[in-house]
């Protein structure tokens, strides 16, 4: 296992197949830039238009989701995230603009956009050579941990 993944699994609990961030580019106290490549052998592409396989929109949402519990594990308090793990709660918008295909490289940039109390709010964007692919405003919480 590389270093990128190691610091990943170390922050969310997702582990693979599920893991859709393969590397923190870069992370402040309200951004966070992350990067994908979809290998064009996942399972999934050979269902899902398997004669133009697209990377399905809830993967490209579910990276989006688990770059915002990145920000969350590395900018929350570590009292907060030492019981609690980051989940979503809302999805206020989302939209899809270009598809992904496989083998592309995407870019996924969550910004913060307000916390109350316990709820961060947040915006993400997908690009995908420099354009935007995926918008998606939602809103995480911690859940206790089991």
């Amino acid at each position: 296992m590389d270093t990128a993944r190691k610091e990943i699994e170390a922050l969310i609990p997702h582990r693979q197949p599920f893991l859709f961030v393969d590397r923190i580019i870069s992370c402040d106290k309200t951004t966070i830039t992350t990067e994908k490549t979809f290998a064009a052998d996942l399972a999934f592409y050979a269902g899902h238009y398997p004669d133009n396989p697209i990377t399905p929109g809830v993967i490209l949402s579910e990276a989006i989701f688990q770059s915002g519990a990145l920000l969350i594990a590395k900018t929350a308090e570590k009292e907060e995230i030492a019981t609690g793990v980051p989940v979503l709660t809302r999805i206020t918008s989302a939209k899809y603009k270009r598809s992904v295909f496989p083998g592309e490289q995407i870019a996924i940039t969550v910004s913060l956009k307000e916390k109350v109390a316990n709820v961060w709010f947040l915006k993400g964007v997908i690009k995908k050579e420099g354009k935007t692919a995926v918008q998606i405003e939602f809103a995480c919480t911690l859940a206790a941990k089991p």
